[in-house]
């Protein structure tokens, strides 16, 4: 046994040069028809074993169970009588030409086993599968040896330099496929994962949001069923702080008024419960018609009631009406929350109501105005980092303005919603301890 020289970088003989590109040819062409590394390089031998005029040949490579061991994977050609034993062939890294060829990533040819004595355990095999010499060569992929291709011959067999490169590319080419079809294999392998994962990703999205529709029907229909006691209680209220025949004394009638107000409060949170509920559920509709903005804008604040004390309010609006097409009701219910906000926020100071139009140049159908009505407050202002925040269900930016200022934080989550149906925006800039700006963006079409 002696280790093959290194091939020279030389220039095949034209011969030889022809049957390294048919070999070349023939490995292409079992990347293309194979689909996993085995497959290439079962394919692959099948075609290029004859065209280095071998009898047989085989492929090992590291067993995944034990490195050190050297396990069969492919064969090619390979004698019927040992044909059976081909699934328990290992061979040791390090031991015989396979073996030395992984373990010390140089190719070995032996060109008489039978004049190598030390070799003697090889004897029998070879004489029973009918080869005298061989040449193994280490398969590479990017990082390590990984195996070894080896070549049986049935003569003596001495290998010349042209040779000796043609089989070292024959190699090279063949291990470079099939870790290119490994890779191919992993991707494959890793895509059918991922849609795998996707699919259940996907399931659990639409539990979940199934999960969320029966909340959300759930707060709608208990939302509906207290609406009706709560209008009840708000009418008696009313009614007993009236006090028609004059029975109620004074802390009598000031603990109705408070029952009044308390009742009044929860009948309208309910009420944006069951219109944000309408909202996700899509029940809620788009119902525009002939309105005028500076009238919404007043119709908000008489519905928002009277600034708190020391706060001034002022409506800043153009000289002549704005006349657009617009759900009036979503437009007020909107801009009432706004204000009622700015007036919530606000304990000092001023706020101001602005309503602006400006047509659009050249829109696309008919007539087109953007309208803004900006509520501006010299309040508590949001810090920036709160600003992404406020207009979740249910929350403020943190557990103290809820203690302090009141409320459930519906009013931001309704208002977007309700300006997102009506194919508008809401914005805001704000400074911690300078006051925010609420901006409440329309483009619709002038009647």
């Amino acid at each position: 046994m002696s280790r093959a020289k290194q091939p020279d970088a030389l220039e095949l003989p034209e011969s030889l040069r022809q049957r390294e590109l048919e070999i070349a040819r023939e490995i292409a062409r079992a990347f293309l028809t194979a689909s996993r590394p085995l497959e290439v390089y079962r394919l692959a031998l099948a075609r290029v074993t004859p065209l280095v005029d071998a009898s047989f040949s085989s492929v090992f490579l590291r067993d995944p169970a034990d490195p050190s061991l050297l396990k069969l994977v492919c064969a090619q050609n390979w004698p019927q009588s040992s044909a059976r034993f081909l699934g328990q062939m290992r061979i040791r890294v390090g031991r015989g030409p396979t073996g030395r060829a992984v373990a010390e990533a140089t190719p070995f040819e032996v060109e008489d086993v039978f004049a190598e004595p030390g070799l003697r355990e090889w004897w029998d095999p070879a004489r029973e599968m009918g080869f005298t010499s061989l040449m193994s060569l280490p398969l590479r992929n990017a990082t390590e040896v990984v195996g070894a291709l080896t070549f049986y011959f049935t003569g003596t067999r001495r290998f010349d330099a042209n040779e000796r490169l043609l089989l070292a590319t024959v190699t090279d080419q063949l291990a470079a496929t099939a870790e290119r079809a490994e890779l191919i294999e992993r991707l494959v392998s890793e895509n059918v994962r991922l849609e795998r994962e996707n699919g259940h990703l996907a399931a659990r999205a639409r539990d979940a949001e199934q999960a969320r529709r029966v909340k959300t029907e759930f707060l709608h229909n208990v939302s509906e069923e207290m609406r009706a006691p709560l209008g009840s209680l708000v009418g008696y209220a009313e009614m007993l702080a009236e006090d028609p025949v004059g029975r109620l004394s004074a802390p009598q009638r000031s603990t109705v008024v408070k029952i009044e107000r308390a009742a009044s409060m929860l009948l309208r949170l309910v009420g944006d419960l069951v219109d944000l509920s309408d909202l996700r559920l899509g029940r809620a509709s788009n119902q525009p018609s002939e309105q005028e903005a500076v009238a919404l804008a007043e119709r908000a604040v008489s519905a928002a009631g009277p600034p708190p004390d020391g706060v001034a309010f002022r409506i800043e609006q153009p000289d002549g009406p704005v006349p657009i097409v617009a759900d009036g009701d979503k437009v007020a219910r909107i801009l009432e929350n706004l204000v009622s906000n700015a007036f919530k926020f606000t304990a000092r100071g001023e706020v101001v109501l602005a309503v602006r139009a400006t047509p659009l140049i050249a829109p696309a159908q008919g007539r087109q105005v953007v309208v803004e009505w900006e509520v501006r407050d010299t309040g508590i202002g949001i810090a920036r980092a709160d600003q992404p925040w406020i207009f979740d269900e249910m929350r403020q930016v943190d557990g103290t303005s809820t203690r302090l200022y009141g409320g459930t934080g519906l009013g931001l989550a309704l208002s977007r919603s309700l300006a997102q149906l009506l194919g508008g925006e809401i914005a805001v800039t704000s400074e911690e301890g300078t006051g925010s700006t609420f901006t409440l963006r329309l483009q619709t079409s002038i009647p």
